[in-house]
């Protein structure tokens, strides 16, 4: 790992202002500046970069940030700070997608089951557009489909997770032997193992519903990154691209 990198060191740097910045202004930032749903008002465009730099409370900033530089410093110092800052964004914007794809077919899924009901769409989503919901959708919808149907509308994504995933995969694919350790579980682990071992877990929590570390992680949003991470990194080893360094 070693001294921290430039680009690192940028990104982590907006990331603790952007934090600083949601404590002191609170619901407006993330109002701002959260990834919502396109079909809710709060969207806009930029926010599928913006997402990036927003956390939810220290403990999420601090893992994200820990992983940023213990994962992102290596791959900085191997590909150089172009590079590094293309790949970084470029998983960050896939994960954004695949979350936003997932949450279209939540939406779009629980609106067309209502709709076959009886239920009048206009009317669904102006109750939606208050933040409230129809007790009586209760009566079409399984718990589960109507958790993912408000989620998907209602519950902005925040969080560099996705980009970070895309660069864990990158070190376990550059670095499949370096062994890696958790707090909680303080035995050697090779990045091989490991990294994928956390992207399982994440399929499984996404699939089931059933989050092994909380609630409220956008399961999808860290696949997506991990996904577009594995596929530049494999197109760049198949070309050779990853020996170019872009500074």
């Amino acid at each position: 790992m070693g001294r921290i990198t430039e680009a690192v060191k940028h990104i982590l740097i907006v990331n603790v202002l952007f934090f600083i910045a949601t404590q002191l202004l609170g619901d407006q930032m993330y109002a701002w500046f959260s990834l919502w749903f396109p079909k809710n008002e709060h969207f806009h465009l930029w926010q599928v970069v913006t997402h990036m730099f927003m956390h939810g409370g220290f403990m999420h900033i601090l893992f994200n940030m820990y992983a940023l530089w213990a994962f992102g410093t290596p791959m900085e110092q191997m590909w150089g700070r172009n590079k590094f800052l293309f790949f970084y964004f470029s998983a960050g914007l896939g994960a954004a997608l695949i979350h936003t794809l997932v949450n279209y077919y939540h939406f779009n899924s629980g609106m067309q089951a209502l709709v076959e009901a009886g239920f009048d769409q206009t009317e669904i989503l102006s109750v939606l557009a208050d933040g409230r919901y129809g007790v009586l959708w209760k009566t079409v919808l399984s718990e589960s489909a109507m958790q993912n149907f408000l989620g998907s509308y209602i519950s902005p994504a925040v969080g560099a997770s996705g980009a970070i995933y895309g660069v864990l995969v990158a070190f376990g694919m550059m670095f499949p032997n370096a062994e890696l350790m958790l707090l909680f579980f303080p035995i050697p682990i090779k990045a091989k193992y490991f990294i994928p071992g956390i992207i399982i877990v994440d399929l499984f929590s996404g699939l089931s519903g059933t989050s092994i570390f909380g609630s409220g992680i956008a399961h999808f949003a860290h696949l997506g990154g991990a996904l577009f991470g594995f596929i530049m990194v494999w197109y760049w080893k198949k070309n050779q691209f990853k020996n170019n360094r872009w500074d």
